[in-house]
């Protein structure tokens, strides 16, 4: 999500979410702190999807819900956002409007055209806005395929023509600065796809980005061609395919999909099964699937997989054991380092060059990636002409002050990750998190004592009772010296009768004392004082 402000009316563009990596603990997503945007002396104008993956709309019913304003998108965005609006039961009060490449749209001091861009999604645009200081250029995600699928290619013409005109500021995708060279057709799966067709004995299973309509075009192409059935496994998955077919962007012949309660009535060399999880998400179909946890369909011998997605970076441990387990079940998987089954859907390189002569900006800021991917793509805008003080590589929470002249840093503002545990938006702080990190690193000691609430003196214990920090059976002497360093702790206030706290405090810098001593581990130390 990134906005534009002029006199205190914002425009607001995409509004995505990002899954939780793995030092969060518990957390079901992660989503933009919209925060700024709720101060009362500004007015936002609209919110602009450019695409329908999660990473540009997932966010927008928890943002809607505090911000209810138009939101712009083109058909298939907006199929693809009103299921998602309906889960929460914000549908039928949202106010959604539809756009078509090329059109124009005037929000207040904005006036945006939608540009078409390739993607792994179709229906994705690029946006042009005029300002009253100049053009911003907003490439979103995008990648140069002469022949996509859908037959629309990134308007480069549009894009040369727009700098031609003059553009004051670039923002363009950097996810694939890091790699050389051009990233690809899809047409270029062809070929190992039309092998695993021809050759597979059995089913053949493909994983791919629930929103990747692009491959899943392919993919029904080639099961009616070579004869066999398709089944789509997984809820995401499903949903998806039945928007896009809905909306006339993914063509299906008639009788190809069967519903997966008959797939045990079809030959195994018949079937092709469709599903979500390329990423290794625990709770997603393919990795339930290849642990033999799936509530109708599992991994059997012969079976080959397509795995048609690269790790995004921090998924890669749980990708691999997705693979794992497939080959421990007597599949063949095909995946990013076996078999050509996958294509990105970002610019390369040579593409993001290509981009940046075509534009042609006065000034130019990296969006969409790393810190590092960000850093490269601008010394690749460097390499192309622009000079150093002309680019600005931001962080969340950076601001940036246009002129029609100028480009300087502006303030920083209050921003961050607002994460979603559960029905809980927002009650997971950072705090919350440590404790959890804590708990899972060095398990949790809990520490009962009973004292005479008159007189002070300890009556019962102290109890340990330990999880996740060692065998109780193991430890009798440790805790034996748990115990005595706690009631050593609370000794020197056996004749002051003190606040409970100050025992508690004791006991828990006694008891964890001794526990790093003896095992160089600190678990979390709680102590429970009950006084009768």
């Amino acid at each position: 999500m990134w906005a534009l402000e002029w006199e205190r009316k914002i425009l607001v563009v995409d509004a995505g979410l990002m899954f939780p990596q793995e030092d969060m603990p518990g957390v079901d997503l992660v989503l933009p702190d919209i925060s700024y945007l709720l101060q009362k002396d500004r007015e936002v104008l609209g919110i602009f999807l450019t695409h329908g993956h999660e990473d540009h709309i997932g966010g927008l019913p928890f943002a809607l819900k505090k911000l209810n304003v138009p939101v712009f998108g083109t058909r298939l965005t907006l199929g693809l956002v009103k299921p998602k609006l309906r889960e929460h039961r914000i549908l039928r009060e949202s106010d959604l409007r539809e756009v078509r490449v090329g059109d124009s749209v005037q929000l207040g001091p904005f006036k945006l055209e939608t540009v078409a861009v390739c993607h792994s999604i179709p229906d994705a645009v690029a946006l042009a806005i005029d300002t009253p200081v100049g053009r911003v250029v907003y490439t979103s995600d995008f990648k140069l395929d002469a022949s996509p699928p859908d037959g629309l290619p990134t308007d480069m013409e549009r894009f040369r023509r727009l700098g031609d005109e003059g553009v004051l500021i670039l923002l363009s995708d950097s996810r694939n600065a890091e790699r050389e060279g051009r990233s690809g057709l899809e047409r270029d799966l062809h070929e190992a796809f039309e092998r695993i067709f021809t050759e597979a004995p059995g089913r053949i299973v493909v994983a791919n980005f629930a929103s990747n309509i692009h491959r899943m075009q392919h993919l029904v192409r080639m099961a009616a061609q070579h004869g066999r059935r398709v089944a789509v496994v997984g809820r995401s998955l499903q949903q998806n395919f039945r928007t896009a077919r809905e909306l006339g962007f993914l063509e299906v012949p008639e009788g190809v999909v069967v519903p997966l309660g008959d797939v045990d009535g079809i030959p195994p060399s018949k079937l092709l099964l469709l599903t979500a999880g390329s990423q290794g998400e625990p709770m997603s179909a393919l990795t339930r699937f290849a642990a033999q946890r799936h509530q109708f369909l599992n991994v059997h011998k012969d079976d080959w997989v397509v795995i048609s997605a690269r790790p995004i970076p921090g998924n890669e441990r749980m990708v691999h054991q997705t693979v794992n387990n497939l080959y421990r079940h007597g599949a063949r998987v095909f995946y990013s380092e076996v078999g050509n089954v996958h294509v990105t859907g970002h610019a390369q390189r040579a593409e993001l060059r290509e981009m940046l002569e075509a534009v042609r900006p006065r000034f130019f800021i990296p969006v969409h990636g790393e810190y590092r991917q960000l850093l490269l793509h601008s010394e690749l805008a460097r390499e192309t002409g622009l000079d150093g003080s002309r680019i600005a590589v931001v962080e969340d929470g950076e601001s940036v002050d246009l002129g029609a002249e100028s480009m300087k840093r502006g303030d920083k503002i209050a921003t961050g990750l607002v994460y979603v545990d559960g029905l809980g938006v927002g009650d997971v702080e950072q705090v919350v998190l440590r404790d959890r990190r804590h708990l899972a690193e060095d398990g949790i000691l809990v520490v009962t004592l009973t004292l005479d609430r008159d007189t002070g003196t300890v009556r019962a214990g102290p109890e340990l009772v330990s999880r996740g920090v060692i065998e109780p059976e193991l430890s009798g002497k440790l805790m034996a010296d748990a115990r005595k360093a706690g009631l050593d702790g609370i000794r020197r206030f056996a004749d002051s009768n003190p606040d409970r706290s100050l025992l508690q405090e004791a006991i828990h810098d006694a008891v964890s004392k001794t526990v790093y001593k003896r095992t160089q581990r600190r678990p979390m130390v709680i102590p429970v004082i009950t006084e009768i």
